[in-house]
């Protein structure tokens, strides 16, 4: 009995050192050496040792009852579990004491070996699960590496991809600008050299056509001299043939013999006095130094008077003459030429009212739309009487295409009121440089010494009344627009300020807020185109022979040969009046004058309908040229 004790405890004890080895702590299987196997599985087993011994009664009996598994057993310090030990304690208390201890050690031994290897089977399966879970897991990781990698190798390949493209396309945008540069360049210089081109032939035609008109003139004008060479030779040779006769030719020769005679003693007398007197001097040496000192004092004093005069004339001249910035006037150039000037131009008043009485026209040769014609007259009397009653007066701006007659308009609006009139054209000021300023006071001072009240028109007034701030203006003219506005800032008694410009919107502002009246000028319309025919017709071609009343004009002036008019009625000249639509007033005055070139030019010196309808085709055609070529400048 001691004997199985002893290998009861043996076996446990190994059993126990076993359990040790195979033991796993931090795995998920955790056995106990000496704790009680897990109930097994029913399973029918006819050589299993516990079915034998729990068939047998006694065992079954002594058999305690199952206890619960303690996951958490009491350890000591060191880590050992008494527990385990005691249950075996208790195992080998039960075999000693059972009949079949031996077979009951060998049972439990074979299962104690099953069991541990059992748990070594287990142990090595959760090895290979842990090789394998490790294994899933480095190639889970290589996986996701490879992934990550190819992503960033997609990513890259996608931001090439995206960066060349958007190289190309900025590559093809800057082709597309460079290409439409080009294509812009080449297009302005093929427009360039259009217009050049254009323009070379506009001015090749025109001077063509200058050059024949020149001709033309140049030809009407070896004709006129034949003319009047053949008609001076005529009266030559007939003067010659009146004075052949004998008679004549004795008494003009001895006439002339008296002469010769009576000229030939006096001057045998002259210089038989002259002789003396030279002998005199030349003998006497107090007579010599006398005759030289006198002749050199002559000298002398002929000098002086000559350069005195000049300083004086200039001086009087800068202070009573008139302004030289002025290129025509009413006025007389000093004060003690204003009677003749008064009488002339009382005289030609009195022929201008002539004419205008002929002509039906209350306003001489000026042919204007009706209502500025009344317009002007209004202020023609509204001018008289604010001078009558010493108010100030009102400044004018005329403005319209050129020729349209404002100059002629400003000298009959002045004569109208009854005022002197002075025409300075706004051209002169710019080559006047640092004067001008100077010029414009004097101008201003000048026509403040009229009695009458001075008109002063300013022809052009935009070429040096034009805004301050433009670049190309000069400070010389910047000085004298400041001048002319400082003389001009307050209403005046003595000057009617008339400003002329073709352009008004490029005049100063602070000039057009010295304006009070502005009249526009248009383009004369068939009614007045009509009446200016019939004025220039009466004026170039009728009264073209007649002599200028005057006391020697007959003895100076050859008479000229009349022209005469066949055929040629108002309804013709309504027809021109009609075909020319846009003309100027001096347009259709050089038409007229062009009608009498021609006329001068035919052989018979008659105006007829087919010659002034030419005329009038030539004109027309020469005007749409011009607007033509006016059009392909802008």
């Amino acid at each position: 009995m001691a004997r199985v004790v002893g290998a009861g405890l043996i076996s446990a004890l190994a059993s126990a050192a076993l359990g040790v080895d195979c033991a796993y702590a931090d795995g998920p299987f955790n056995f106990s050496p000496f704790a009680s196997p897990p109930a097994p599985p029913p399973q029918a087993s006819s050589d299993s040792p516990p079915a034998e011994a729990a068939a047998q009664p006694g065992a079954a009996a002594k058999a305690e009852p199952p206890r619960v598994r303690n996951d958490n057993p009491r350890t000591t310090a060191s880590g050992f579990d008494p527990e385990a030990l005691e249950r075996g304690a208790k195992a080998l208390r039960e075999i000693s004491s059972s009949p079949h201890g031996k077979k009951v050690f060998d049972v439990i031994k074979k299962q104690e070996e099953t069991r541990q290897i059992e748990f070594t089977s287990k142990g090595a399966e959760f090895k290979a699960m842990q090789a394998q879970a490790e294994t899933e897991r480095q190639k889970v990781i290589y996986e996701e590496q490879k992934k990550l990698s190819q992503q960033q190798a997609q990513i890259k390949s996608q931001m090439a991809r995206y960066e060349d493209e958007l190289a190309r396309k900025r590559m093809q945008a800057e082709n597309e600008h460079h290409r439409a540069r080009n294509q812009e360049l080449v297009k302005m210089q093929e427009e360039s050299s259009l217009r050049q081109e254009q323009t070379r032939r506009a001015t090749e035609e025109q001077i063509q056509a200058q050059r024949r008109q020149t001709e033309r003139e140049k030809a009407n004008i070896e004709r006129e001299t034949i003319r009047v060479k053949a008609m001076a030779e005529a009266e030559g040779r007939a003067h010659e043939a009146k004075l052949g006769e004998e008679v004549n030719r004795r008494m003009l020769v001895e006439r002339a013999n008296a002469e010769r005679e009576k000229w030939l003693a006096a001057i045998n007398t002259t210089f038989d006095h002259i002789g003396g007197g030279l002998r005199a001097i030349l003998t006497d040496q107090n007579k010599m130094v006398v005759a030289v000192g006198g002749v050199t004092a002559l000298a002398a004093g002929i000098y002086t008077t000559r350069e005195g005069a000049r300083v004086i004339w200039s001086y009087v001249d800068r202070i009573l003459g008139q302004p030289s910035l002025i290129r025509e006037s009413s006025r007389g150039k000093y004060p003690w030429s204003g009677l003749f000037s008064r009488g002339m131009s009382t005289l030609s008043s009195n022929t201008s009212k002539a004419s205008a009485s002929n002509n039906g026209n209350g306003f001489g040769d000026v042919i204007l739309n009706p209502s500025l014609q009344k317009r002007i007259q209004q202020l023609a009397s509204a001018t008289a009487n604010t001078k009558s009653h010493q108010a100030p007066f009102r400044n004018m701006l005329f403005y319209g295409p050129p020729g349209t007659g404002k100059t002629m308009a400003a000298r009959e609006l002045a004569r109208k009121s009854g005022l002197d009139y002075a025409l300075m054209t706004g051209g002169d000021v710019a080559p006047l440089g640092p004067q001008a300023v100077t010029k414009i006071h004097q101008l201003f001072d000048w026509g403040k010494k009229s009695k009458r009240g001075l008109l002063l028109f300013i022809d052009e007034a935009d070429a040096f009344l034009c805004e301050r701030n433009k670049t190309y203006m000069s400070e010389a003219q910047r000085s004298a627009l400041n001048a002319l506005l400082f003389r001009t800032g307050d209403q005046s008694k003595d000057i009617v300020l008339a400003l002329a410009t073709n352009r008004p919107g490029d005049l100063d502002s602070a000039v057009a807020d010295r304006i009070d009246e502005v009249l526009e000028f248009p383009l004369p319309g068939e009614d007045e185109r009509f009446k200016l025919l019939k004025l220039y017709l009466d004026k170039y071609i009728a009264k073209a022979g007649a002599r200028k009343p005057g006391l020697f004009s007959h003895l100076f002036k050859k008479q000229q040969q009349k022209i005469e008019i066949k055929d040629l009625t108002d309804d013709i000249l309504r027809e021109a009046a009609a075909r020319t639509e846009g003309f100027s007033g001096r347009e259709i005055a050089k038409t007229m004058a062009s009608v009498q070139a021609a006329v001068y030019g035919s052989e018979n010196c008659v105006l007829d309908p087919n010659l002034f309808r030419e005329v009038v085709d030539y004109k027309c055609a020469e005007h749409q040229q011009r607007r033509k070529m006016a059009a392909n400048d802008e």
